[in-house]
């Protein structure tokens, strides 16, 4: 029968296989009730990684065999999306499972989430998880924003957006590295060290239920890699792409490494993976990273899918379908209250998550689509006339966005707005908006309601002794192709 372990111990209890079917936790490839409650949880989160760069979306030129992996036995979302085309605030949504426009976090979170909102980790630790952060954090670096005072028991990684792969200086470490608190000692190469305390993570915890979020920053740039990193991709003639693919594969190193502990620990049919990319790859001249959104159009910055349609692939041994494709639109507000759903936990009565549990649909029991429709709003600055905006409702999605001077990037003035079939084309290269005009009233109108009912963009105080890091703004405020 299966387990279920609570607090900081293991209790088995007995339940009932018909309880499990009414909670979803029978295992959709009809293995029975084996399935255990209360799963680990392990995400895994890239850093402006390209949606075409990963084997399971057809790249060539790049290995990533462990994520890919995660695809093969698990479920692909192709149609996975994250609230923003940058950094701080899609972290946001994923932490809280709600639109971060909600809470003044739709540019700046690097300056900290309200004390007001709750993140996944703070939901959890009470109920017996051990909570750990490991890698990039961006959501504040005051004492009251650290991911200690978060609900995260056990922090190493950085605070800001970016951070060097290689050390520095005449101590050879990697600088601004932290466990909880206090200065790291960081030698050799970033990504190998925090997929070494990824595991570390596990093998202590191994025997009470946890959430780890393993947050690299690969591939953010500026980009860094190893000579005997670079030597596997000595057929990639172009240096940016090389040194991109020598660092996307070093993430995907730590992540197989990561996934061959969950197995070594017979943990893989209790714990619940997920990993997806915090936003697509900037492509403009000035910041490109080397990577592929395609075939999606747009980048980092912008609300053409390139900018917040990413990787989403979710993997639970034994309990997801092994090797299935979900198309339905799934979304980072997703991930929190699924995971609450499975972990048993109701939150609170004052909560409105904007993402749902999509545990049914991936798990191939639930056949209508997860959300009538998903919305995005983004600002680069607080002038009206830098305002994106987007819906997804269905097979359709409406743009509106501001072009752009393609030499300067300076905005021209002159609103655009696109209508677009993404289920059939992803790539967003048929304008529909002249032939189905009442689809762009329609869709119009339903952003304009959504967008009502949001406080209009504010900014938090930054802390006295400053946040901002002056390399952070121009990668994550790159305008969007075309």
């Amino acid at each position: 029968m299966p387990v279920i372990r609570t607090g900081r111990g293991l209790h088995a209890l007995v339940f009932s296989a018909s309880w499990l079917v009414l909670h979803g936790l029978a295992s959709a490839q009809g293995q029975g009730s084996e399935a255990p409650l209360r799963p680990n949880v392990l995400i895994f989160v890239a850093d402006d990684l390209g949606y075409g760069d990963i084997g399971a979306h057809g790249c060539k030129d790049i290995l990533t065999p462990s994520i890919d992996s995660i695809a093969r036995e698990g479920v692909r979302c192709t149609s996975g999306y994250v609230v923003a085309p940058r950094c701080a605030p899609s972290r946001c949504g994923l932490l809280t499972g709600r639109y971060p426009q909600r809470f003044g976090c739709e540019l700046d979170a690097e300056k900290g989430l309200p004390p007001e909102e709750t993140t996944l980790a703070q939901r959890l630790e009470p109920a017996g998880y051990a909570t750990g952060l490991v890698g990039k954090w961006h959501l504040g670096k005051a004492d009251e924003d650290h991911p200690n005072s978060r609900g995260f028991a056990e922090f190493f990684g950085f605070l800001g957006g970016l951070n060097p792969y290689l050390p520095r200086g005449t101590d050879e470490l990697v600088p601004k590295i932290l466990r909880n608190r206090e200065p790291a000692q960081v030698k050799g190469y970033l990504t190998e060290a925090l997929g070494r305390e990824a595991l570390a993570f596990v093998e202590r915890h191994a025997d009470e239920p946890f959430f780890l979020l393993l947050s690299f920053n690969a591939p953010h740039g500026p980009l860094e890699a190893p000579a005997e990193l670079l030597a596997r991709f000595a057929g990639i003639e172009e240096p940016t792409r090389q040194k991109y693919a020598a660092v996307v594969s070093a993430m995907d190193d730590a992540i197989g490494a990561v996934l061959a502990k969950l197995r070594a620990l017979e943990l893989d049919e209790k714990t619940l993976v997920f990993f997806l990319s915090d936003n697509g790859g900037p492509l403009t001249k000035r910041m490109w990273n080397g990577a592929s959104n395609a075939p999606l159009d747009g980048q980092k910055g912008g609300l053409h899918e390139g900018g917040i349609r990413v990787p989403f692939l979710a993997r639970w041994t034994g309990v997801l379908p092994a090797g299935r494709v979900y198309d339905q639109p799934v979304s980072a507000l997703d991930i929190a209250p699924t995971v609450l759903a499975l972990a048993g936990l109701a939150p609170e009565k004052e909560t409105a998550f904007d993402g749902v549990d999509i545990f049914p649909h991936l798990a191939g029991r639930a056949g209508d689509a997860p959300h009538a429709a998903l919305f995005w709003r983004f600002n680069l600055s607080a002038g009206p006339e830098l305002q994106k905006w987007a819906i997804r409702q269905g097979d359709w999605k409406l743009v509106h966005s501001p072009e752009r001077d393609e030499t300067t990037g300076v905005p021209r003035g002159v609103d655009f707005t696109g209508l677009y079939d993404v289920a059939h084309d992803p790539g967003e290269t048929t304008d529909l908006r002249e032939a189905r005009p009442e689809v762009v009233r329609l869709l119009e109108a339903r952003w304009q309601e959504w967008n009502a009912g949001l406080p209009s963009s504010r900014s938090r105080p930054a802390p006295a002794d400053g946040d901002a890091e002056p390399d952070d703004a121009p990668e994550d405020d790159a305008p969007e192709d075309g």
